[in-house]
């Protein structure tokens, strides 16, 4: 049986994502942990990180939640194929974003929720939801 994410497994995503991006010196982040159904379980946003920044990071979470893969996967699957991402994009009603920055995160190889952020750079995004899903102790794909 899968168990489900659960809140003091998001916050502890969460918290040490934002660590991490302090660590990296990162500008101001927003930080989305959201459970398998794409619904927020945590999310903040920094003093600083501008008003879009928590709802690309849902976005980006959201993508991979969907898709089961990290965002720079995504991305790289949508430049090769625009006509069906464009159609995810529109169907997700805008929540939907393929781009580096957030990871899906696994339960015994089963997505349980995602992780985005948005902030930085795409990579160090994406790097510092992993090292949330790690310090949590989950898996990332």
């Amino acid at each position: 049986m899968n168990h489900p994410l659960t809140l003091a497994e998001a916050n502890a995503i969460l918290h040490a994502a934002l660590a991490d991006a302090r660590s990296r010196n990162m500008p101001p982040v927003a930080v989305v942990v959201l459970d398998a159904a794409g619904h927020p379980v945590a999310l903040q946003r920094e003093d600083g990180a501008s008003m879009l920044r928590a709802d690309i990071a849902l976005g980006k979470a959201w993508a991979a939640a969907g898709m089961g893969a990290a965002g720079s996967v995504l991305h790289g699957r949508a430049q090769g194929n625009p006509a069906f991402f464009n159609a995810l994009a529109a169907t997700g009603q805008g929540k939907f974003i393929p781009q580096a920055g957030s990871v899906p995160v696994l339960r015994d190889g089963i997505v349980i929720g995602a992780v985005g952020a948005s902030g930085g750079k795409g990579e160090d995004d994406e790097a510092i939801c992993a090292a949330g899903a790690a310090a949590a102790g989950l898996a990332t794909a």
